[in-house]
């Protein structure tokens, strides 16, 4: 009920404004507050067009279904083919993204190998080097190749099973990372020859080079070091993908690691985060469209990244044309990351299960992104191993599922033709029509 003033007319109803939400005003009182910028982990938190916009339509008459329990629908891929002469066998097309021990702890590092293995799968180091635990129990290790240098030595390159030159991440296309001083522990510190308990910034370019023309140098030295033996993934944040991808196939690369703004980041500004970059569902068109305009498409593989969360999610990435993706925060909150058992504690934190997302603190109750030897003590590298497991055995099922009623014997054989789109942002993205209409904007020979 509305309220009146002193002469009888009524208010109008509180109304709160569109621009300067709730939201927007605790940052605007935090910045004044502190004078520092909001620095958090995790990925874009604002709502962008995503693979949830699009949808299968499966078979029918037109369409030849096939039978769960009798009919194979494969899911391998190999990544690596073209160069290497040990390319990477994987069992499912999922691969564990590249995330540090220094921003993850070492158990939940070796969670991470021991479930991707009994996966059938690969994990990735991340920034800081190649702990003993994560390269023992991972059947398949990527080790990324960073612009820092951090932890980097060529023993380890040669202990690889592939190596990923990261140029830039989905989360902060432009941008280096950060390891705040509270998860500079003793052994990060050696690792990473920085001095205990200083914060880190991570470098936005690689020191020796300029251009793509240094990339392709880059990638020969790393193949004479490795003895052209594994496969060098180039990793590129989704910016400009027709031409990133173009310029890394170009250089020699095996395969190409595409990141969209989903995707995850141990620390970086906010700002960063949620302003700077393409949505996911964006960036795998165009970058397909430069394999095929190279005769390079299922040659050089592409690994698609950035909030990939279901076996649905995996489908539409293949149907779009990638060959593989890759999972960091589905990986984590497998392991038990945000989990609503330690809501107290988050409520301690000034968060919520779900919300949290100040991994550079070093806190967190689930002892997953800390270098706190009480708080790791809580996590269990095995237990978290089989979840991440059974989660990856999820994702694959529920791939499968979706291609074989499409009437796909492998999940390769999925194909733009099989989606169609909700919204017009997701059909000018992904270039497929919109539901109930065989037209996307900007379809080429299309009349108005």
């Amino acid at each position: 009920m509305n309220k009146h003033d002193s002469k009888g007319i009524p208010h109008t109803t509180p109304r709160q404004s569109a621009t300067f939400t709730q939201d927007i005003n605790s940052d605007i009182r935090r910045a004044a507050a502190t004078g520092i910028y909001d620095i958090r982990g995790g990925g874009a938190k604002r709502k962008v067009p995503s693979f949830d916009d699009l949808l299968f339509m499966g078979a029918s008459i037109s369409r030849y279904p096939l039978e769960g329990y009798r009919e194979k629908c494969e899911t391998n891929v190999t990544i690596g083919g073209l160069n290497a002469s040990n390319p990477i066998e994987l069992d499912i097309p999922i691969t564990i993204a590249g995330m540090s021990f220094g921003a993850l702890s070492g158990p939940a590092k070796e969670a991470l190998g021991r479930g991707a293995s009994a996966a059938g799968t690969s994990t990735t180091t991340g920034d800081g080097g190649m702990t003993p635990e994560e390269r023992g129990h991972s059947n398949k290790l990527v080790y990324q190749y960073l612009p820092s240098r951090y932890g980097m030595n060529p023993d380890d390159l040669r202990k690889a099973d592939a190596i990923e030159i990261v140029v830039g991440q989905g989360a902060k296309p432009g941008g280096g990372g950060m390891l705040l001083g509270q998860k500079i522990s003793d052994r990060v510190a050696e690792m990473r020859n920085l001095p205990k308990g200083i914060d880190q910034r991570s470098a936005c370019r690689h020191p020796d080079w300029t251009g793509p023309d240094d990339l392709e140098i880059k990638i020969l030295e790393l193949r004479e070091i490795t003895g052209w033996k594994v496969p060098i993934y180039v990793k590129v944040a989704g910016a400009r993908p027709y031409y990133d991808t173009t310029l890394a196939i170009k250089a020699g690369a095996d395969a190409v690691v595409l990141d969209g703004m989903q995707g995850g980041t141990a620390a970086t500004q906010d700002v960063f985060i949620e302003h700077v970059g393409q949505p996911t569902l964006a960036i795998v068109r165009p970058a397909v469209q430069a394999l095929q305009d190279l005769g390079m498409h299922r040659k050089v593989q592409l690994i698609l990244s950035g909030g990939i969360r279901s076996g649905a999610d995996v489908a539409k990435a293949m149907a779009l044309g990638a060959d593989a993706v890759a999972i960091g925060t589905a990986a984590l909150i497998a392991l038990g990351d945000n989990d609503p058992k330690w809501e107290k504690e988050y409520n301690e934190l000034g968060t919520t299960a779900g919300a949290y997302d100040d991994w550079h603190e070093g806190q967190d109750p689930a002892g997953i992104t800390t270098q706190d030897p009480e708080l790791m003590k809580r996590f269990d590298p095995i237990e978290g191993g089989r979840r991440l497991s059974n989660y990856l055995k999820v994702m694959t099922l529920e791939a499968q599922t979706i291609a074989r009623a499409c009437g796909k014997n492998h999940l390769h054989n999925l194909e733009p033709e099989d989606l169609v789109a909700l919204t017009m942002e997701a059909a000018a993205m992904a270039k497929v029509p919109l539901a109930g209409t065989d037209w996307y904007p900007g379809k080429p020979n299309t009349s108005y």
